[in-house]
């Protein structure tokens, strides 16, 4: 509802909205459209792509101006061609990285993370990372560029970074899904899931103070339940 604009009204006052309904505190951030990324899947795949970034980009349909996979989220597919280096630089808190295959090693300043299939890793945002490509690789990637985007923040300065390089290495990952795998599954059961943190989120089970990440694996011929939105956040 918009504010009165009679005898009286300022610029201010006139810039005023109201809202009310049953439910006023029933939040939610705007529906997600239905999309499958297959171009963008395929040009990932495809073996002539060089290296770059491709993303998974759906900020038109989601109503805003600037690229976004969600309303806080933007994915992306990192091919690095084998021998070459691929440089970043987010406006983001932080990135996190997935490896569909291939080797390589990750820098920023004096941190250095060496990955391979499998392995889960994050940088701080707002400072230049270099990918450098052992093999032929491809990674998908996470960042909250969006979120920032939403209020016209700029990533902290390195040496207030909200989250330091943190890996995951895939041997270690599969080791935690050994008992979550022997769990019963029960009508309560959405899969089963590791979700990642580290130990300057202590307390929490967050890869990034806003942003989920989990892991989530199926038995052959076993469905998964719809993940609950309301206590997840944004996942990756």
């Amino acid at each position: 509802m918009k504010a009165p604009t009679g005898q009286g009204a300022t610029t201010y006052s006139r810039r005023a909205r109201y809202h009310s309904s049953d439910n006023n505190f029933d939040f939610s951030w705007p529906a997600v459209p239905p999309h499958q990324f297959v171009i963008e899947r395929d040009r990932a795949l495809d073996s002539v792509t060089p290296t770059g970034l491709i993303a998974l980009d759906i900020g038109r349909d989601l109503g805003v101006d600037y690229p976004a996979t969600t309303p806080t989220l933007l994915t992306r597919y990192a091919k690095i061609k084998s021998g070459e280096t691929l440089s970043t630089r987010f406006q983001a808190s932080g990135a996190v990285y997935y490896v569909i295959w291939g080797r390589g090693l990750s820098t920023t300043g004096v941190d250095r993370i060496e990955w391979g299939a499998g392995d889960l890793f994050c940088f701080p945002g707002g400072q230049q990372t270099s990918h450098q490509a052992i093999d032929d690789c491809l990674l998908f990637l996470a960042t909250n560029e969006p979120l920032l985007s939403m209020d016209r923040l700029v990533p902290p300065a390195p040496e207030q970074a909200v989250v330091p390089p943190v890996h995951w290495p895939a041997a270690e990952i599969d080791r935690q899904f050994e008992p979550v795998l022997k769990r019963p599954i029960t009508p309560n059961t959405s899969g089963h899931a590791v979700l990642f943190s580290s130990d300057i989120l202590s307390g929490s089970t967050n890869v990034l103070p806003t942003v989920n990440c989990a892991i989530k694996r199926l038995r052959a011929a076993k469905t998964s339940a719809p993940i609950d939105k309301r206590c997840c956040g944004d996942l990756v």
